[in-house]
């Protein structure tokens, strides 16, 4: 059979043929076998990817301000003479305390005693006319009751009884007054206090109201601040304003609690800010006049969340965060920031209890893509 096979060549090609069918046949039934099986086979999910979050909850946060500003004095006075004149004596010195009723000045008093001294004659001349024109009616009114003179005549010295007495009240008034002057050519001291300041010298001529010494009143001090428009805005009136703790710039170990007694009604029109008054009680001694000090005051402020810098997000120039929905995914949500603070951003609204906030991670998100929180603090 093989020598056959070897001498017929038609029959050993049909052999060779037949084996290459074969093969071709059982490659196709392999291929198409493999193919099958693939195609019952589902094609692989993406996996989730890997975010730290953390569930919010807004809350109150503390607005700590601080502002510089100087003591100054409660009760300060503008002292002046009510007389003018010119001054002769000035005991006040800056720096010097004083007792009330103490003298402060003098001015030149040689016309005002003189004054008084005509006040005083004219008060005697009046007495005298008074006498004359008492003792007149008298008379008429005697023999006028012994029908002796007229009626006529009674009025006359009666009308002249009653000029009299009124000449004498002027003249007392005018007495008075001229006492008063002369009293007022001494400048005295209103209350117990330390002199700060003086307006004129020995030898000058004031006038009336014109001021010679300022006095302040040591026992109630004031630290006032100049704060910037913007910490009035209207979300923080009717704010119930907290103790003020007040310190020295130079030595902050002195410090005392003080309140807001005044608050000015209007903006200063160069600097545009409001003068604050704190009102100190029982001040250090070393907090004298117009020393600078610090105030610092913390304002509880509305409801807001706390987010580290990575968890912000920009949407169409706008800031945003991630939000882990129920299902998984997440969703980019607009937020409006209250203020940038170093590590931290403050979101004011945009955001309610319960949220879960992405923190790290959210460059590589998509909109409704599955993520998986790893556990941590959400930092």
């Amino acid at each position: 059979m093989i020598a056959v096979f070897f001498r017929n060549k038609p029959l050993r090609r049909r052999l060779v043929a037949g084996s290459i069918a074969a093969l071709a046949c059982g490659a196709a039934l392999v291929w198409h076998g493999a193919r099958s099986e693939a195609s019952n086979v589902a094609p692989a999910m993406p996996e989730a990817k890997l975010v730290k979050a953390v569930s919010v909850s807004p809350a109150p946060v503390a607005e700590n301000h601080v502002a510089i500003g100087e003591i100054e004095p409660r009760l300060e006075s503008d002292l002046g003479f009510r007389v003018s004149g010119k001054l002769i004596q000035r005991s006040a010195e800056v720096g010097a305390t004083v007792k009330k009723g103490e003298v402060l000045a003098r001015i030149d008093d040689q016309d005002y005693r003189n004054r008084l001294a005509s006040a005083e004659a004219d008060v005697a001349a009046a007495q005298a006319v008074l006498v004359e024109a008492s003792a007149a009616e008298a008379r008429i009114r005697a023999l006028l009751a012994k029908g002796f003179t007229t009626r006529a005549n009674h009025d006359a010295t009666l009308k002249n009884l009653r000029s009299a007495e009124a000449k004498l009240k002027s003249a007392n008034i005018a007495f008075a007054m001229a006492k008063d002057q002369l009293s007022y050519t001494e400048l005295r001291a209103e209350f117990d206090g330390i002199v700060t300041a003086t307006g004129a010298q020995a030898g000058q001529s004031v006038n009336v109201g014109q001021m010679v010494a300022r006095l302040a009143d040591p026992s109630n001090r004031d630290a006032v601040f100049s704060i910037a428009e913007a910490a009035f805005a209207s979300d923080r009136r009717g704010r119930k304003i907290p103790a003020v703790t007040v310190s020295l710039l130079s030595n902050p170990a002195i410090s005392t609690t003080g309140t807001v007694r005044e608050i000015a009604p209007m903006a200063d029109a160069a600097t545009r800010t409001f003068q604050v008054k704190v009102s100190l009680e029982n001040a250090p001694d070393e907090m004298r006049f117009g020393a600078s000090v610090a105030g610092r005051v913390g304002i509880a402020g509305a409801p807001v969340v706390q987010l580290p810098g990575s968890a912000l997000f920009d949407k169409d120039g706008q800031p945003a965060v991630w939000v882990v929905s129920a299902s998984s995914g997440v969703e980019l949500k607009p937020v409006t920031v209250a203020r940038y603070e170093t590590e931290r951003v403050v979101v004011s609204n945009g955001l309610v209890k319960g949220d879960l906030v992405v923190t790290a991670g959210v460059n590589r998100l998509r909109e409704h893509e599955k993520v998986r929180i790893v556990e941590g603090d959400g930092k």
